[in-house]
């Protein structure tokens, strides 16, 4: 007669181990998909594989040390970092501000018509996107029309084609996609807190502005930890909007990590070099979440206040 499998000396009932069988499925497609491409494309940032003739030669870290020297590396990596600690600013900071603010508003209908308006650039395709903002950064476009208009024809330039503002030009692009998106998360957290809280709050004489800093912030770090990983990971991962309007240029300028990629593997046709570079935005990604998961989840239960004991 079989015995049953023993954990710590005592034995699992066949009740205990079904609900691990159907993690089975779920594990094999993430080894699969995920792990055994991370795995694989590790291996091929120590070749030197050229795309077009399939020639490939071993040599070790060779690629990682001619990244490291490149200079459009840094430009790219840069241009990364800026990204991130934009999107934290914008769709993080402001959004939290635009989400408190909607909540806080007497007429729910006009809310309701501010949400929806915020939102809606998220729903549209980043390549319609890419290409509306291309026409309107033009010389003759929209945005220099209206610099013109307000007198301030002196700041009128070609945005993507000055290598000083084409990058930021992409940023712009990003920030007015998608901060609606992380409004509307930080909305629904907003809304979960017990109103209770903000009455008890209103009670003790806090204003909105102290109510909004000691009350509604606290009680929403989980979500804003989970909106800094998204934001950090898209800085990170950027690639569309910068391809379709600069294709990282003009000169590199607005050159990122994964447009880097990108130009190595499929136009210069060197995989062991692009390999490296996805290694290197593989272990920016990780090393970010790594420090968001370490401070905690951040977010407990929203606790009920307690009511004032009368005197005796």
């Amino acid at each position: 007669m079989a015995r049953r499998p023993h954990w710590g000396g005592k034995p699992m009932s066949k009740s205990k181990i079904k609900p691990y069988f159907y993690l089975l499925p779920g594990l094999a497609l993430l080894l699969v998909f995920v792990y055994w491409p991370i795995a694989q494309n590790i291996g091929y940032s120590f070749l030197k594989w050229d795309l077009f003739s399939g020639k490939k030669t071993w040599i070790g870290l060779a690629n990682y040390a001619n990244l490291l020297r490149s200079a459009e590396f840094w430009v790219a990596l840069k241009n990364n970092l800026w990204y991130v600690a934009v999107s934290l600013v914008c769709q993080v900071g402001i959004a939290l501000c635009f989400a408190a603010f909607l909540e806080n508003m007497r007429s729910r209908k006009l809310a309701a018509v501010f949400r929806t308006t915020y939102f809606l650039p998220s729903l549209i395709s980043l390549t319609v996107i890419g290409l509306l903002f291309s026409f309107i950064y033009r010389n003759d476009g929209l945005l220099n029309s209206f610099l013109q208009l307000a007198g301030l024809g002196g700041l009128a330039t070609g945005w993507l084609g000055n290598p000083k503002t084409a990058i930021f030009a992409c940023i712009a692009v990003s920030q007015w996609k998608s901060i609606g998106y992380t409004m509307m998360l930080l909305i629904v957290a907003i809304q979960k807190i017990p109103a209770e809280i903000n009455e008890a709050a209103r009670m003790d004489g806090a204003s909105r502005l102290q109510t909004f800093w000691h009350v509604t912030v606290p009680n929403i770090k989980g979500m804003l930890r989970i909106s800094m990983m998204i934001n950090i990971a898209g800085g990170l991962l950027v690639f569309n909007e910068v391809y379709i309007m600069t294709g990282g240029g003009p000169h590199g300028s607005s050159e990122v990590l994964s447009t880097l990629m990108y130009q190595n593997a499929f136009v210069h046709g060197k995989v062991g070099y692009a390999a490296a570079i996805a290694n290197i935005i593989l272990v920016l990604s990780v090393l970010f979440s790594a420090l968001q998961f370490a401070g905690g989840d951040g977010e407990k239960p929203a606790k009920k206040p307690r009511r004032a004991r009368k005197g005796r």
